[in-house]
């Protein structure tokens, strides 16, 4: 069987995982296994965190909304609902920060129902 050299890709892999490690404690930047372990699940949790975050916002969106709609006696599901049934299409974020910002419009939009 032939010999097959790999200095350079062995090394350009090894620089690029170190590279990523930096910053991690102790040996996880420094001896490349556990350099190479660290990294790939920092990039599992990266992945999986990137999708979580997009359910809290939805989630903080929505307690902001029922927060400021109970204020005047009115459920969360039924604000939605009459938004819904006068076809004002305005997304969660949008309507939290109505909600945070310009309370004066959000009781105007309460109001229309």
């Amino acid at each position: 069987m032939t010999r097959v050299k790999r200095g350079n890709v062995l090394r350009k892999r090894h620089k690029k995982i170190l590279k990523m490690s930096k910053g991690f404690r102790g040996a996880a930047s420094v001896i490349f296994s556990v350099s190479n372990q660290l990294t790939m699940k920092s990039l599992r949790y990266a992945f999986m965190n990137r999708r979580k975050k997009k359910r809290d916002f939805r989630r903080l969106w929505i307690s902001r909304l029922n927060g400021a709609v109970r204020r005047y006696g009115i459920t969360y599901s039924e604000f939605i609902r009459d938004l819904r049934s006068h076809s004002i299409q305005l997304n969660r974020k949008i309507l939290a920060q109505i909600a945070c910002i310009d309370t004066s419009s959000f009781i105007k939009l309460i109001l229309l129902f």
